[in-house]
C-alpha cells in the first residue's frame, strides 16, 4: 500500500496556485525526496497531507486513510516543519520527556530516541547550549518519539554546514533502514541524490518528475567536452563538426558534443583531419543537478517567469 497518493490536488491562495493538480503515489519505505526550488509548493504539501492546509479541490490519502480526517493517521506520522521549537532552558531530555507526556507515550521512548539520533551523553545539557545541527537533531528524536510509520522533514539541512548535513543524511539513512519511509523536502538536489530512493521534482505547484531515483538517471546525457589549442580555431572547429552532422552546444571556451565515449576518438581524428590540435577531450554524463536546473529554470528570471505549459514527467 502506498504511503501517500494524491488525485487533482489543488491548493490556491487567492491568485496564487501553490499546487496545481498534483497526482501521487509514494511507496512504502526507504527515502523519499521532494525536491523543487524554493517557492515551488514543497511545504505547502507537506501541509496539506499533515492537515494543516485544507485543499482547494483534489483529494489525498496518507497511510490509507484521507487527509479530510487527519486524526486517523496522525499517530503514524513524524513531522518536522521548518526549525524545531524547544524550551531553551531546559534539557534536551526534559523538553522530549515533557512531548511525551503529551502524547502519552512511554518513558523508555525517550531513552531510545536519544540513541537513535546520537544525542545520548548530551541529553541533560540545555538546548541553548545545542549548535544548529544538535538542534535538527532533537527535532527529528521529538518526531520519532511515537514510533511513526512515516516521518516527514521539511528541509531538516536548512543552514547547517557540510558536516551537519552529512550527520543529517547518515540518520536519515538510519532511520530508513528501520523499515520507516522518510519524506525528505529540499530545494537542493545535490542534498538529496545520494540518499533518495524514489524522487518528486515540483515547480510552480507542477509534478515534473515523480519515480525512483535510477528512472531519472536514465534521462542523463552522455557528452563529450572539446576546446581546441588555440583559441582562433573555435570558429572552424565548430563548422567542421556542423557540417559533419554532430550535435553540439558551446561549453567553457569549447563545445560540449552530445555523443558518447565510444564517439571521443572519432572527434579526435576529425579535429586533426582538419589541423587542429585539441587540448580537451574530455568524456562525461550530465549530473542529476544538471538535469534538475534543465527542469526547473537555472537563474532566477526563469524560477520567477510565469508556468507556461509545463508538461509533467511521471515515471
Amino acid at each position: 500500500m502506498a504511503v501517500v497518493t494524491t488525485t487533482d490536488l489543488t491548493r490556491r491562495f487567492g491568485a496564487i496556485t501553490a499546487l496545481d493538480a498534483v497526482t501521487l503515489e509514494l511507496p512504502p519505505g526507504g527515502i523519499v525526496g521532494l525536491v523543487g526550488p524554493n517557492g515551488s509548493g514543497k511545504s505547502t504539501l507537506i501541509r496539506t497531507l499533515l492537515g494543516l492546509i485544507r485543499p482547494t479541490s483534489g483529494a489525498a490519502t496518507v497511510l490509507g486513510h484521507p487527509i479530510t480526517n487527519p486524526k486517523t493517521y496522525a499517530s503514524g506520522v513524524g513531522a518536522m516543519i521548518e526549525s524545531p521549537a524547544f524550551v531553551a532552558s531546559l534539557s534536551a531530555r526534559a523538553n522530549l520527556t515533557s512531548l511525551a507526556h503529551l502524547h502519552g507515550t512511554p518513558m523508555p521512548r525517550v531513552d531510545e530516541v536519544l540513541a537513535q539520533v546520537g544525542l545520548f551523553g548530551r541529553d541533560r545539557e540545555p538546548v541553548r547550549r545545542f549548535s544548529l545541527g544538535m538542534k535538527q537533531r532533537l527535532g527529528i528524536a521529538a518526531a520519532l518519539l511515537t514510533e511513526p510509520n512515516l516521518l516527514i522533514l521539511d528541509e531538516p539541512t536548512n543552514g547547517l554546514d557540510p558536516a551537519g548535513i552529512v550527520e543529517i543524511r547518515g540518520l536519515l539513512r538510519a532511520i530508513a533502514r528501520d523499515g520507516r519511509t522518510v519524506i525528505v523536502s529540499s530545494h537542493l538536489l545535490s542534498e538529496l541524490e545520494a540518499i533518495c530512493d524514489h524522487l518528486v521534482i515540483i515547480r510552480f505547484g507542477k509534478v515534473l518528475f515523480a519515480g525512483p531515483m535510477v528512472e531519472l538517471l536514465k534521462r542523463t546525457r552522455e557528452h563529450v567536452d572539446i576546446a581546441p589549442e588555440h583559441g582562433a580555431d573555435l570558429e572552424r572547429l565548430a563548422t567542421l563538426l556542423r557540417d559533419d552532422g554532430w550535435e553540439f552546444v558551446p561549453a567553457d571556451a569549447g563545445l560540449r558534443v552530445l555523443a558518447g565515449a565510444d564517439r571521443t576518438a572519432a572527434l579526435n581524428r576529425a579535429a586533426a583531419a582538419s589541423g587542429i590540435t585539441l587540448s580537451r577531450l574530455v568524456f562525461a554524463q550530465d549530473s542529476l543537478e544538471e538535469l534538475f536546473l534543465e527542469m526547473t529554470g537555472r537563474v532566477d528570471g526563469e524560477l520567477a517567469a510565469a508556468p507556461t505549459g509545463s508538461e509533467g514527467l511521471v515515471a
